[in-house]
């Protein structure tokens, strides 16, 4: 069983890198975005709460997040590949929280994949989306604080991750099959 956090800011290629991992390996996916819009869109309580998080561009509480994800988690049953963790954990108290849930259950995090990829790309990546999607947080204003909340709060997780010795910095910027072949030498080294 391989469990990847797929790390990087947003606009970095999660999502479209999990696709590739998910195709090649079977592994279950949590997107803690897509799994936060679904509830937002069903109008759920959580939804609710998690909607005035997002709209202000701030992340959701921890104990919020780790309740999903170990039920989103356990609906993959005993026996899977492994699960890629996209979105989460985006704090060292949420990647501790993680690991925790994670041995409760006989499990662990194999690999941290950090795709790193230039502000200035993001930008341009992100603005894109918003006017293709529809989705309404890639505005430049939001786009703008999400990418402080990254660099002041989340990327401290790249030098934890180092610590724990599972930290896999891949270059995130350039041609799709290159970056997800970089990605698959770490997976199957695991």
């Amino acid at each position: 069983m391989k469990n990847i956090v797929i790390f990087g800011a947003p606009g970095s290629g999660k999502g479209t890198q999990s696709d590739k991992m998910i195709a090649q390996y079977g592994f279950g996916h949590i997107s803690t975005g897509d799994v936060l819009r679904g509830e937002i869109k069903n109008g759920t309580e959580l939804g609710k709460t998690a909607k005035g998080y997002i709209d202000q561009g701030q992340l959701i509480p921890d104990e919020l997040m780790i309740d999903i994800l170990a039920s989103v988690y356990d609906g993959f049953g005993k026996e899977h590949e492994g699960v890629i963790f996209d979105g989460f954990p985006r704090t060292i108290p949420q990647a501790e929280a993680l690991k925790k849930m994670l041995a409760k259950r006989g499990h662990k995090v194999a690999a941290m994949i950090e795709l790193d990829v230039p502000e200035e790309e993001l930008m341009k990546r992100l603005v894109l989306r918003g006017q293709q999607s529809g989705r309404t947080d890639d505005n430049e204003e939001t786009i703008k604080k999400r990418l402080n909340v990254y660099h002041s709060q989340t990327s401290p997780l790249i030098k934890w991750y180092g610590k724990e010795g599972i930290h896999y910095h891949i270059d995130g910027f350039g041609e799709l099959d290159r970056i997800f072949g970089d990605i698959r030498h770490v997976i199957d080294h695991l």
